[in-house]
């Protein structure tokens, strides 16, 4: 059970014991109530120590466990609320508010402090009879429960193949059927990989049938795994697909593995380990395999990339995609009409339902089977496209419980994170930089020690993407996830399981007293709307249960009723105003100091913000041309991200901030230097001025900075409020230092001489560089014999360079390069094909000389047999040469 958000709530009670940053700590209501916040602090970190770090107990105390577990969890939440109500109240008489009967201006933890006793107590007493529990009886009864609480795989969930249309899949087969029949003697392993319903048993089953694979392999196997296996049936299975004539029921384990041991002696073999769930199965399930150096192979199929990864040898991991639109659409037409025309009259909305399935096969047929029972008639098809969804979920069979697995084999660390997805709308494309710190704030993150907790979240992140229940739309040059998106039925699946869990309440449609029932009965409610809401309309005293407000309208009633009745949102967590695009931010929003996470928009950055001192993330959108930052910035201690669309201006600072993160910022004359205003600064993007020293090695911390030209707007606007020191076009000298700890640089309209890379070649961590822009300006750039000692990526776009030169020795670690929109460079240097860990060249929009250039790599390293370097131009491979 995850149990984040009590750890989150123990730091806040440490902030309000021990830190003097906070001027709300130093009231006297608040002072007077230390002793009692000490008491709660020391009680809950116990019991954290107790119940869930020292994960040490007995399986047959398990259930006992998990019920204190929960309990401790409402009682932890019961505490924050009150503590919470609290702070709010004297925050608001601080200001002259004085709120409902609902806030307390006393701190009374009594309750819960008895109900922790409680809790404590029962603990320590199963404890004790543990101790007392002689040792044989409890690996006897360990034993026991270790069998009886295995998961048992829903039935439902067992997979048919897409019978026997196939469409979308022809090279998919081809590549996993010419790397199962490659030259190697080895026993090797290829799998494929996807979401549940994608295809991955059909493709399987494609190339288990295909005439030349048949043809390869002597012997040929089949078996599907659940998630609880039982090695007798798998022997079976096995033995079943190779040899339907064997009488197998009266054998016993020792003969079943006998018999599989002689089928498979010295013969080249083709095994199918279908839908594998854990590394625990394959390690088990490989012992059956022998390896008799004769070319046998192993194809697995799985939703988890984690399992693949394990298993792989030298073989093929290869991730099954979505069908396109007209991949959905024939494989539709073949389902319904059975290889006739589909009438001209259903072809609209035919297609239409074939999109809705967002390329997900399973969808198709199961869509493709409801179509078959219909008349066929353009009102039923138009009917059916429109119904798309409620189609879907009746299906019971078919395709929610198919990916409801998914989510019944997460972690429990991971369930809430996955729930949060079902609040975004379809096909919205996700920040995953914001997903995480959105998480962050709703204290669905585990800490660990060894590790940040933004590392730790996308550690997250990765293992959803693994699992295949999230889509990757972008990553970034140093391959994290850069926007990701939720595929429309996982989504539907996570809506479902929000609605069932009572984890959010989501808002599709004109609200009702369904608002007012959710908001007086559930505690520490999310909400999630596109649509107005009137709160005071709907409960003229509601109380302050919402925690968490996602708003994906453009509307602002709900943002005026927050301002002028914000006691009744005082318990705020997270704001996401998304598109709500404010005039002036109200005092009412600044009373909200419960907030970690706010989006909005803005016209202005107003002091008032800074009331907000457990903001954790603060994201800005304006139309303004620039925004200045008020001097009280730092009083927002606990911020550690804030982003803008804008520049930020920073006249001055009383004190140095915990920021970690701060987007495109100009320190004014009242500052001395990032180092005092920002020294945890990890992410940074700074304009580069030419009259003075830049110097970010006093920055001992920062991996990510982004320098832009100070003759450089995002606007391309011509004045710029606060633009100080001269604009560098022209200049023939800087000087810039780095920090060692740099990791990924960018650099946009500096206009440096490619002299001046040397400097950055230096850089001993350098993983990623992009030069855009003009950058760096000229038409030679030699990069000498200096190495790149760790730079991995390298990307050059709209340079004005004509010759490059360079050789491998230059970038020993180099596996990515792109090239875009250089229309002057006449050539990629030939020796970077050498580069052993060199994977992929991207080359948009550049000159013919430049792709003759590419085809000479592509020819050298064919001839080596290098096969692995994939080079891509405006999006199409440069192919391989034939011998």
């Amino acid at each position: 059970m995850a149990y984040a958000d009590v750890q989150m709530f123990v730091k806040k009670l440490k902030q309000l014991i021990y830190s003097n940053d906070i001027p709300i700590i130093k009231i006297p209501s608040i002072v007077r109530e230390g002793p009692q916040f000490q008491m709660l602090y020391e009680e809950l970190g116990s019991m954290i120590q107790n119940l869930f770090i020292h994960q040490n107990h007995d399986l047959e105390n398990f259930e006992k466990v998990t019920s204190l577990r929960k309990r401790f969890k409402a009682v932890a939440e019961e505490a924050e609320d009150i503590v919470d109500l609290f702070l709010s109240t004297v925050h608001f008489g601080n200001y002259g508010y004085f709120p409902t009967s609902v806030f307390h201006p006393s701190l009374n933890l009594e309750v819960v402090m008895r109900s922790i006793d409680s809790i404590k107590m029962e603990f320590m007493t199963m404890r004790m009879d543990n101790m007392k529990m002689d040792a044989s009886q409890r690996r006897g009864t360990l034993q026991m429960q270790s069998a009886g609480t295995s998961g048992v795989r829903n039935s439902l969930g067992s997979k048919k193949l897409l019978e026997k249309v196939v469409v979308g899949f022809d090279r998919d087969a081809e590549i996993i059927r010419d790397k199962l029949a490659e030259d190697g003697k080895h026993l090797d392993v290829v799998s494929i990989v996807g979401m549940g319903g994608i295809g991955k048993s059909t493709l399987a089953n494609k190339v288990f049938t295909d005439p030349f694979v048949v043809y390869h392999f002597y012997v040929r196997g089949w078996v599907t795994i659940s998630q609880t296996y039982d090695k007798r049936d798998l022997l079976i299975q096995v033995l079943s697909s190779i040899d339907d004539q064997l009488e197998l029921k009266k054998a016993t384990d020792s003969q079943l593995h006998e018999m599989l041991h002689r089928s498979l002696y010295c013969k080249r073999y083709l095994i199918v380990i279908d839908d594998i769930w854990s590394t625990q199965a394959w390690d088990k399930l490989k012992l059956f395999f022998p390896d008799h150096n004769n070319g046998s192979r192993i194809l697995l199929t799985s939703r988890l990339t984690e399992v693949a990864a394990h298993a792989k040898s030298h073989g093929l991991i290869h991730h099954l995609q979505h069908l396109t639109e007209e991949e959905s659409w024939k494989l539709l037409c073949e389902k319904v009409f059975q290889g006739d025309e589909c009438p001209e009259w259903l072809i609209e909305h035919g297609k239409q339902i074939a999109k809705n399935c967002h390329g997900l096969p399973l969808s198709v047929v199961v869509m493709a089977g409801v179509l078959a029972k219909e008349p066929r008639t353009e009102n039923m098809w138009l009917k059916i496209s429109c119904s798309f969804h409620s189609y879907i979920a009746s299906d019971e069979k078919g395709c929610l419980e198919t990916i409801a697995l998914s989510y019944h084999h997460l972690p429990l660390h991971l369930r809430e994170c996955f729930l949060s997805l079902g609040g975004f709308s379809e096909d919205f494309q996700i920040y995953s930089a914001r997903l995480i710190r959105l998480w962050m704030a709703e204290g669905f993150i585990q800490e660990d020690r060894s590790q940040s907790l933004e590392q730790i979240a996308k550690g997250y992140l990765m293992d959803l993407v693994d699992r295949n229940l999230l889509i990757v739309e972008r990553w970034t040059l140093l391959g994290d996830v850069g926007l990701c998106k939720v595929h429309d039925l996982v989504r539907q699946v996570c809506v479902e399981k929000g609605k069932e869990e009572r984890f959010f309440l989501k808002i599709d449609s004109p609200p009702s007293n369904r608002l007012c029932e959710a908001i007086t009965t559930h505690k520490q409610l999310r909400v999630v709307t596109n649509q107005e809401i009137d709160i005071m309309r709907l409960s003229p005293s509601p109380s302050p249960s919402i925690r968490s407000l996602v708003c994906f309208h453009r509307k602002t009633t709900l943002t005026d009723n927050m301002s002028k009745f914000f006691s009744c949102f005082a318990l705020l967590r997270v704001l996401n105003l998304y598109r709500c695009e404010l005039i002036d931010f109200s005092h009412g929003l600044a009373l909200l100091v419960h907030l970690r996470f706010l989006q909005i928009w803005l016209s202005s950055f107003p002091p008032s913000i800074c009331n907000l001192w457990n903001l954790q993330t603060l994201i800005v959108t304006t139309s303004s041309s620039s925004m200045v930052l008020p001097n009280n910035i730092s009083n927002l201690v606990n911020l550690r991200h804030l982003w803008c669309t804008t520049d930020l201006y920073l006249p001055s600072i009383e004190k140095p901030m915990k920021l970690e993160c701060i987007t495109d910022v100009v320190l004014g004359d009242g500052v001395d230097n990032f180092q005092k205003c920002f020294p945890r600064i990890k992410e940074l993007t700074s304009t580069l001025y030419f009259d003075e020293e830049n110097d970010f090695e006093v920055l001992h911390h920062l991996q990510i900075l982004s320098l832009i030209g100070s003759g450089y707007s995002r606007r391309r606007s011509v004045e710029r409020e606060f633009l100080r020191g001269e604009p560098n076009l022209g200049k023939n000298h800087i000087i810039i230092r780095f920090p060692a700890t740099l990791k990924q640089l960018q650099l946009q309209s500096c206009c440096l001489p490619w002299s001046d890379m040397s400097i950055i070649q230096s850089l001993p961590n350098l993983e990623s560089l992009a030069i855009k822009d003009n950058g760096f300006k000229g038409t030679l750039w030699e990069t000498g014999e200096e190495k790149f000692q760790q730079l991995k990526v390298l990307g050059l776009e709209e340079l004005n360079v004509k010759q490059w030169e360079a050789s491998s020795i230059n970038f020993p670690c180099l596996q990515k390069l792109w090239v875009v929109n250089c229309v002057y460079l006449e050539e990629i240097p030939l020796e970077l094909g050498d580069i052993s860990t060199l994977k992929s060249i991207y080359v948009s929009n550049c000159g013919t000389s430049l792709f003759t250039s590419l085809q000479k790599i592509r020819q050298e390293q064919d001839d080596v047999g290098n096969y692995e370097l994939n080079i891509k131009v405006d999006g199409m491979y440069v192919p391989q040469h034939d011998d």
